[in-house]
């Protein structure tokens, strides 16, 4: 029965490890890559792979590779949102959606995708709503082209070749060309843009939220009806909602250690 037991809790560990791997790595891995990386045997590892698989905690891609998968995200998401530092971080969205009268939010990359991560309106009667857990295309708005422009431009030419670039909206940019030397100007300025080109009618902007290592993490943006106030009206904002993002990424670093429990 104790040999049962420890068995069972190595197990448990190895499979909390290869999450903790795989959620960490910046290329995919593959089973091997796996067993190496926490050295356990290879049948092991891909014993462990196939539960997590079949469990819906991590896929494999076109490569044969493997990435997180539906549950995973909703378990990442879950811990995110419902974390001791909710409370910091609604103040630090209440604040900077007052202060542009506007609805701000987080948002979070997943492959060629943002999701809503979390959000605060605005008061007005017209607004565009978009709740959280929303996914959207990382090629037509703002917080997505922010952190396209972030990858490497070898990636990035890759990913254009692969994505569907379709009409999305009025001003959407549907050729390869167009898309990258907007996001060179995105890249330059650190200023994510959507001038309607995700919906007709909608503008919004975003900032980066990074992680003590200067990468982005997510994206802090702010939308609007263009009824209301134009590309421009909002970008005017890039100074407050910079803090605002300054003020999260300490939230979301892992360096700062001199954190209050909520």
């Amino acid at each position: 029965m104790s040999n049962q037991r420890r068995e069972k809790g190595s197990s448990i560990v190895r499979v909390l490890e290869i999450i903790e791997t795989i959620a960490q790595s910046e290329q995919p891995l593959s089973s091997a890559d796996l067993a190496y990386q926490l050295d356990i045997p290879r049948a092991t590892a891909h014993r462990l792979v196939q539960t997590l698989e079949s469990e819906g905690f991590i896929q494999t891609n076109m490569r044969g590779n493997l990435i997180p998968a539906d549950r995973f995200h909703k378990v990442a998401l879950g811990v995110l949102y419902t974390g001791r530092y909710k409370a910091q971080r609604r103040a630090i969205l209440e604040n900077l959606a007052q202060q542009t009268g506007e609805t701000c939010g987080i948002s979070i990359p997943d492959g060629t995708e943002m999701i809503y991560y979390d959000r605060v309106t605005c008061n007005w009667p017209i607004q565009i709503h978009l709740p959280v857990g929303t996914r959207s295309p990382a090629w037509c708005t703002a917080s997505g082209k922010l952190y396209l422009s972030t990858l490497s431009k070898a990636k990035v030419e890759k990913l254009l070749q692969l994505l569907p670039l379709e009409q999305k909206a009025r001003n959407t940019l549907i050729t390869p060309d167009a898309l990258m030397d907007n996001l060179v100007t995105i890249y330059e300025a650190e200023l994510g843009t959507d001038n309607e080109e995700f919906i007709d009618g909608m503008v919004a902007c975003a900032v980066p939220i990074r992680n003590d290592r200067g990468q982005l993490i997510a994206s802090l943006f702010c939308h609007a009806p263009v009824i209301r106030k134009s590309l421009d009206d909002l970008m005017a904002y890039a100074p407050v909602m910079r803090k605002a993002a300054d003020e999260l990424s300490q939230i979301f670093s892992s360096s700062n250690k001199n954190r209050l429990d909520q």
